[in-house]
């Protein structure tokens, strides 16, 4: 991954999910060495109602396509008291790089 895509990332999930959302990404990109895959983010955000959240996802989205082509982007977001935290979440903090 180089600088434009990850400061074009990060510039997107400050703008959809608030000026205090985090991103990390995880999984095969966090290797320069290896090639292609998905890319797979992991964002915090402040947002605790489940409509915003959806809508500053399908936003993010919609600004990374347009920004950097279309790609598989594959996107996890935590928010403020989350009922259900799925193993992968655990996974990906454990194993991903801030941007």
């Amino acid at each position: 991954m180089n600088d434009h895509q990850r400061q074009t990332i990060k510039s997107a999930a400050l703008s959809c999910f608030g000026p205090n959302a985090s991103v990390r990404l995880f999984g095969s990109r966090t290797d320069d060495r290896k090639r292609g895959g998905d890319i797979d983010l992991l964002i915090h955000t402040s947002l605790a109602e489940p409509s915003a959240i959806a809508n500053a996802e399908i936003a993010f989205q919609v600004q990374l396509q347009q920004a950097l082509g279309e790609q598989r982007i594959d996107v996890l977001v935590d928010y403020p008291n989350r009922r259900l935290r799925p193993p992968i979440f655990t996974i990906a903090e454990q194993t991903s790089i801030p941007l």
